[in-house]
């Protein structure tokens, strides 16, 4: 427990910005000339492009993988069950008047509870820029838990979840003694260990992940529907 409690939280803005950067998109070699002609000018967002932070643009992609990464979701602020904190609605007020218009299409990025109860994780708040760019608005509450990718590693995937599974029924069978099962303990009892470990706690994995509706992190990050 020292330890975790020494390890830093995990800042999203920072870790979409490691994301941009190491991504192997087109986005990353555009200029920011070629950045804003890649824009939709006709977004109701009407940024005075000479005032635009290139560093707050993110592209659908890298907010894409950062969101199965960490399960997270990236939805309009309409499903946003939380309220927005006096510092957002300043940020919001001061791009406004900096760049002299009215913002729209707000979107939440945040862990899925915050779109159900309210929590003060990590949101952020973005609104479109046309053809899949997003601009970062404003980040509040809390980092998140700085194992929350580790953790949320096995639900990126059917096979992920299978190799969790694996090493977890591997770990039960390490602890257990061979000696309450059987008076002679060979490798024939011990992978009979492992495959009752396995079957017990797959059946644990598939019951809660069938009657809680859950479902792996690509098929939700963008889901507006209840399956965290």
């Amino acid at each position: 427990m020292m330890m975790l409690k020494l390890l830093p939280k995990t800042n999203l803005e920072e870790v979409l910005n490691k994301t941009r950067s190491k991504a192997p998109t087109s986005q990353n070699s555009l200029s920011f000339e070629q950045l804003i002609n890649a824009l939709d000018i006709k977004t109701q967002n009407n940024f005075d492009f000479d005032l635009i932070e290139s560093h707050r643009i993110y592209h659908l992609d890298q907010i894409r993988e950062v969101c199965i990464d960490y399960r997270l979701r990236f939805l309009d602020i309409k499903y946003f069950k939380n309220d927005l904190p006096e510092s957002a609605y300043q940020a919001i007020n001061k791009i406004e008047t900096d760049h002299g218009t009215v913002l729209t299409e707000f979107k939440i990025m945040a862990p899925s509870a915050l779109f159900k109860l309210e929590r003060k994780d990590d949101p952020l708040l973005f609104v479109s820029m046309g053809n899949n760019y997003y601009y970062l608005v404003h980040k509040w509450g809390n980092d998140l838990h700085p194992l929350r990718k580790l953790l949320m590693w096995p639900f990126k995937n059917i096979w992920n979840l299978l190799l969790s599974v694996l090493a977890v029924s591997w770990v039960a069978t390490e602890m257990t003694p061979m000696g309450l099962f059987t008076k002679t303990p060979d490798q024939a009892s011990y992978w009979m260990l492992y495959f009752f470990m396995f079957k017990a706690i797959a059946s644990i994995v598939l019951f809660y992940g069938f009657a809680l509706g859950k479902n792996f992190n690509p098929a939700i990050w963008n889901s507006k529907y209840n399956k965290s």
